[in-house]
């Protein structure tokens, strides 16, 4: 059985030559981190079960077919994969991704005051909401790689690798992003603070 410590690209060799415990092991790995960016993306349990699971059969179909040659980038390639899907589901129903306050993070609930008033809370919620339609005006590449970076708390060079752009591309991105909010910020003359 293969223990914690194994590399990914001595698993995916092992699976490969037949062991499919090593396969089990790759997907108990990274099947939260997997399936937590799917889910952030389509906000509906059944559907990215679906492509969680789709995407671990191209996964298989891919490593069975000898074809795989990332060594060492097992995981930037499965988002990828993941990502991929995720467009392609996109484009068949023609639906943007729905963001529901609930299933995302919270800039908010990393705040430990426990002493907020009512109305403190209320104004937290405001400003939180107000900050969630502003993210939802910037350009879709933008707004991805802004929600990446700071509610799934992703790396550039993660970003980067599961976009498919460059770094460099996805800190342009991240630099335009956070300019098009002080923009709009700015034309709906909105204030951000409590």
């Amino acid at each position: 059985m293969a223990d914690l410590h194994t590399p990914d690209a001595l698993l995916v060799k092992n699976y490969v030559d037949g062991s499919e415990a090593a396969l089990a092991t790759l997907i108990k790995r990274h099947e939260s981190k997997i399936y937590g960016f799917i889910y952030s993306k389509i906000a509906d349990r059944d559907i990215s079960n679906d492509i969680f699971q789709d995407t671990f059969i191209k996964v298989i179909k891919t490593l069975k077919s000898n074809s795989y040659n990332e060594e060492g980038k097992f995981l930037p390639w499965v988002m990828r994969i993941s990502h991929n899907l995720i467009v392609d589901h996109f484009r068949k129903t023609k639906k943007m991704p729905m963001y529901r306050e609930t299933e995302e993070f919270s800039i908010f609930s990393i705040m430990s005051d426990d002493a907020l008033t009512i109305e403190g809370k209320m104004i937290v919620d405001q400003v939180e909401l107000d900050l969630k339609k502003l993210i939802e005006e910037l350009p879709e590449d933008q707004k991805e790689v802004l929600v990446m970076r700071m509610y799934q708390d992703m790396s550039f060079k993660e970003i980067s690798e599961v976009t498919g752009v460059s770094i460099n591309t996805a800190l342009g991105r991240m630099r335009y992003a956070l300019m098009n909010l002080r923009k709009i910020i700015d034309k709906h003359q909105i204030i951000l603070t409590n």
